[in-house]
């Protein structure tokens, strides 16, 4: 029999990468986890997920300060200010704590981390920096970055185009910040800096915001978006950008063909969307071939094509979540062990982070028709929520699709304050395939926002109390 270094070698230390690690040694299992960065976590928590939620969490308050919110409840300060450095200072130390924190669990874990990067010599030799290790089962969990647009050429350094990495590390407060992708990130870091007070420009190819979404909440959101001051040029492609000095000049045209415009900005954040690290793997080592969107296939359990090699996360065919590859790191080295892990991929929550919150998890309404089912709806806007009016937060509204033979709950869309909270109880339920009476005759603490989940699907039945 051959022997091994280790039972599983993780290649990323992203949330699929470092909880498929901590499960696989958890198991009784030798384990070992490939990381280049000088910090664990990945791009969730050195550059994503963690550092935006600081710095959208901070901007929320200086804008309930500034826009008199906080004022209604008798809490008055003159001449609020941002200072840009300190905002930024507890963002890396929130990174710190939690980059910190999953080294500790390695540690009390017994997962060995291997500082460097990861390529394939053989399906069970990997070179890691200028060590060689074997491992029985490999795990790819390399992540994603960000996709580049054609054309226009991103300085994190300089700050003038940016990406999503240099959006989170701005010394400043942009005066005129255009966002090139009206998706998640795109959206969430526009909403930090225009709270701060930078003129936020959002430019979008399609007709609507936040594809993928519910079509009622991706309406609902365009407007709020512009009610909050943010302008939207919806149909729009762009086709160049330009910097001189401290300014960049960006070249518009309809996405349906035109006449060219231009924009100016002191900022342009490039946020189209993100796609699967796979390059210096050596993937060819091994015959493993990704597939057209640059994702490795695999099957149900997560295992490739090549045996012994397994992958997860947004490496992988499916949304690119941190939450979504967690559960696939314990599913994976459940399997490696030889127990049964599984992900049920039709109920994984999306939430954007702005303010207010968009959530959902199952079908659109859209979608739901789309695979045949006759569906009844049910909707309840937080306007009519006792908390949020409690809370002057009543932007939004909770919607639930359910079949109407069946009444099972097919999906769950909402705009709230606290929409990526409220979520939890909508994608459990789901799991457990819960109706809307379920849901509607389940007992909800009041004054809370989650009464309108009940609400909504009372709706379904086509009693609610409180519209």
């Amino acid at each position: 029999m051959a022997e091994y270094d280790y039972d599983v070698l993780v290649i990323g230390a992203g949330p699929g990468g470092y909880v498929a690690a901590i499960r696989a040694a958890q198991l009784g299992l030798k384990t070992a986890c490939a990381e280049s960065r000088e910090t664990l976590g990945g791009t969730c928590l050195n550059v994503g997920c963690i550092p935006s939620k600081a710095l959208l969490h901070g901007s929320e308050l200086f804008e309930e300060l500034a826009d008199g919110t906080l004022a209604k409840f008798g809490i008055v300060t003159d001449n609020a200010r941002v200072d840009v450095a300190k905002l930024q200072s507890e963002k890396a130390t929130a990174v710190k704590e939690l980059t910190g924190g999953i080294e500790y669990l390695f540690k009390k874990n017994k997962v060995t981390w291997l500082k460097g990067r990861a390529a394939f010599e053989d399906a069970h030799t990997i070179k890691v920096g200028d060590e060689t290790v074997t491992a029985k089962n490999v795990v790819i969990a390399t992540g994603s970055s960000v996709t580049p647009l054609p054309g226009v050429a991103v300085d994190n350094e300089a700050g003038i185009v940016v990406d999503s990495t240099g959006a989170l590390a701005l010394d400043r407060v942009p005066q005129h910040l255009v966002v090139i992708g009206g998706g998640v990130i795109g959206l969430e870091l526009g909403s930090v800096w225009r709270r701060l007070g930078a003129k936020v420009t959002v430019v979008e190819f399609l007709d609507q915001l936040l594809p993928g979404m519910d079509g009622e909440v991706r309406k609902e959101a365009a407007k709020l978006f512009k009610k909050q001051g943010m302008e939207l040029r919806l149909s729009t492609k762009v086709t160049g950008v330009t910097v001189k000095g401290k300014k960049a000049t960006l070249t518009l045209e309809p996405a349906a063909g035109g006449d060219s415009e231009t924009l100016e900005a002191d900022c342009v954040l490039v946020a189209i969307g993100r796609r699967p690290n796979t390059e210096g793997l050596n993937l060819d080592a091994i015959g493993l071939k990704p597939n057209d969107r640059g994702q490795i296939e695999t099957d149900e359990d997560f295992a490739t094509s090549v045996d012994g090699v397994w992958a997860i996360g947004d490496v992988i065919p499916g949304p690119m979540l941190a939450h979504k590859a967690e559960d696939e790191g314990v599913a994976v080295a459940e399997n490696i062990a030889g127990q049964t892990g599984i992900v049920n991929h039709a109920v994984i929550p999306s939430v954007v982070y702005t303010m207010p919150e968009i959530a959902g998890v199952g079908l659109t309404e859209e979608a739901a028709k789309e695979a045949g089912h006759e569906i009844k709806v049910g909707k309840f806007p937080m306007m009519a929520n006792s908390r949020a009016k409690t809370n002057r937060d009543t932007d939004g509204f909770v919607k639930v699709v359910a079949d109407a033979k069946t009444d099972r709950v097919l999906g769950v869309w909402m705009i709230a304050s606290v929409a990526g909270t409220m979520i939890a109880q909508a994608a459990q339920a789901m799991e457990f395939g819960a109706t809307s009476e379920d849901i509607a005759y389940t007992c909800h603490a009041h004054p809370t926002h989650s009464e309108a989940l009940k609400e909504a699907a009372m709706a379904v039945q086509g009693k609610p109390i409180h519209i």
